[in-house]
C-alpha cells in the first residue's frame, strides 16, 4: 500500500539540549546514521524510498526553554526539505512566549514555505487553548493558519523528556480550538496516549476538521488503546515519530499496522489517502 508518514523527527538535533540528547539517543546504536539523515536529505530520501514510504511529515517546533530549538529551527527546516518538495513536507512552527507578533511571524513561517504548523503544548510550556488566558496572541497563529488553509498538528499525551510538563498534553483543550477555529484543519498526535484516549477519541468525532494522528503509538496496542478505531477509518492519519525512542523504523510499524484485524479499505485511508487530503 501507499504510505504517507505524517510524524517524523528528522531535524537539528546538534541543537537539542544535552540532557534532551541523552534521552533521545538512550539505546540507539545507530546514533551516527541517524545524525548522517539530517545531513543530507537525499539519504532521508532514500531510506524512504527502501522503507515504501511516499511522503514524510517533518515535524519541527519551537522550544528553546526545554528543547533547545530556537526560531532559527524554522530556516533550517525549510531549507532541507528544498531537496525535494513532492515527498518533503515540511512543519513550521511559532512560540507566543518568544516573539512579540506572533501573527506576522506565522505568516512569515508560512511564506517560507511550511506547509503545516506544530504547536507542542508539553514542550512549549502552554496548554493548547492558551489564548483564552496566559497567550492571547496564539489566536493569531490558529488564525492565520485557517486562513491559509494550513494544518496544525498539536502534540497530545505524555512526553518523557527532560522538563515537559505532561499535564499540558489533554486533548480536551483541542476542544476550545477547534470551536473557535471551525475551519481549521486539527491533527491529534499521538491520540492523546498513554492517558487521554478516551478524550481524543470524543475529540475527534465531535469535529469534522479534526483527525487523530496516531504517531508514537506501538501498532500492535493500536486497537487496545482505540477498540473502536474502524469507526475513524475516515479521520486517522498515519505517523511513526521515528527515530523517537522505542520507535525503531518506518517501515516496521506499518508491517506491523498492516497485520491488525481492520478491512483493506480503512488501511488504505489510514496509511495514505487521509494524510493526502489534510496536507
Amino acid at each position: 500500500m501507499q504510505v504517507i508518514d505524517a510524524h517524523i523527527h528528522i531535524q537539528p538535533f546538534h541543537m537539542m539540549k544535552p540532557d534532551v540528547q541523552a534521552t533521545f539517543w538512550q539505546k540507539k546504536a545507530n546514533r551516527a546514521e541517524l545524525e548522517s539523515f539530517a545531513a543530507d536529505p537525499g539519504k532521508l530520501l532514500r531510506q524512504m524510498d527502501a522503507d515504501g514510504v511516499e511522503r514524510v511529515g517533518l515535524i519541527n517546533y519551537v522550544s528553546p526553554d526545554v528543547m533547545g530549538f530556537t526560531s532559527e529551527v524554522n530556516e533550517w527546516m525549510m531549507n532541507y526539505a528544498s531537496a525535494d518538495r513532492s515527498r518533503l513536507i515540511p512543519f513550521g512552527s511559532v512560540h507566543p512566549a518568544f516573539t512579540d507578533d506572533v501573527g506576522g511571524e506565522t505568516d512569515r513561517v508560512i511564506e517560507m514555505g511550511a506547509r503545516a504548523l506544530k504547536v507542542h503544548p508539553p514542550h512549549q510550556m502552554f496548554r493548547a487553548n492558551a489564548y483564552q488566558a496566559e497567550f492571547p496572541r496564539l489566536a493569531e497563529l490558529y488564525g492565520r493558519a485557517q486562513a491559509a488553509g494550513i494544518p496544525v498538528t498539536i502534540h497530545t499525551g505524555t512526553s518523557v523528556f527532560p522538563g515537559a510538563r505532561s499535564r499540558f498534553g489533554d486533548p480536551m483543550d483541542v476542544d476550545d480550538v477547534a470551536i473557535d477555529f471551525p475551519k481549521l484543519k486539527i491533527l491529534l498526535a499521538h491520540g492523546g496516549r498513554p492517558l487521554w484516549m478516551e478524550a481524543a477519541f470524543f475529540v475527534v468525532r465531535r469535529h469534522p476538521h479534526v483527525f487523530l494522528e496516531i504517531s508514537g503509538i506501538p501498532p500492535a496496542r493500536l486497537l487496545e488503546y482505540f477498540p473502536r478505531l474502524e469507526e475513524l477509518a475516515d479521520k486517522v492519519v498515519w505517523g511513526t515519530d521515528w527515530p523517537s525512542p522505542g520507535i525503531k523504523s518506518m517501515r516496521q510499524n506499518v508491517d506491523q499496522f498492516l497485520t491488525l484485524p481492520l478491512a483493506e479499505a480503512s488501511k488504505r485511508k489510514i496509511l495514505y489517502d487521509n494524510a493526502l487530503r489534510v496536507f
